[in-house]
């Protein structure tokens, strides 16, 4: 069985809208895109490159499937691992719209998202990787389909704009794997789904 594990960019206020551009996405009027850009340094570079070294498939939602399809088949460098991984692995691309995906090794998932992901989870092996993918994200954790968390927490608040974890989500137990900090400041941390969560009180007794 597969593991779905998703990484993320998320403010400081846990926005995920455009992170990497100021068009990238503009729905809801949101004039900040382009908010991880300034932080990006080696130490990020580093941790990116780990997580797609890890990855055996994609699983995408429509936009950013469109983007990494625009960018990523012009960057023919061997040595690059998120060039190779992304052009070469299987992408499994989750969209209501599309009606084909022409970047190599790209299969569209027709019908339910969450069916299909579930049934591709227990189908394959190794890691099945979401990168931004907001909607799909928060569509699989609210069916408890992830399996690890890594965030990607950019010291920025923006008060507004599309957010990853905006209700719906499954209750979850997550246990922290890895935290560490980047030269400029982006706090990232990994955990792993464990279960229910569990609670107490602080009320004294008697």
């Amino acid at each position: 069985m597969a593991k779905v594990t998703l990484t993320e960019f998320l403010t400081l206020d846990g926005v995920v809208q455009a992170p990497g551009g100021p068009d990238e996405d503009r729905d809801g009027g949101f004039e900040h895109g382009g908010w991880v850009v300034p932080y990006v340094d080696e130490d990020m570079g580093r941790f990116v490159d780990e997580v797609f070294r890890s990855a055996d498939g994609f699983l995408l939602g429509r936009r950013t499937y469109q983007i990494f399809a625009a960018h990523w088949p012009r960057v023919t460098d061997g040595d690059d691992p998120v060039a190779t991984r992304l052009n070469g692995l299987p992408k499994y691309v989750a969209s209501r719209t599309l009606d084909r995906v022409g970047w190599h090794n790209s299969t569209l998932l027709k019908g339910d998202a969450v069916r299909e992901v579930a049934a591709l989870a227990e189908r394959l092996e190794g890691e099945l990787q979401i990168h931004g993918s907001g909607t799909l994200a928060r569509s699989l954790m609210a069916h408890g389909l992830v399996d690890e968390y890594r965030l990607l927490v950019f010291p920025v608040l923006l008060g507004g704009g599309k957010r990853l974890f905006d209700g719906g989500a499954v209750p979850t137990a997550l246990e922290l794997t890895g935290s560490r900090t980047t030269g400029a400041g982006v706090a990232i941390h990994t955990y792993r789904a464990a279960g229910r969560p569990r609670y107490g009180s602080f009320e004294l007794e008697g």
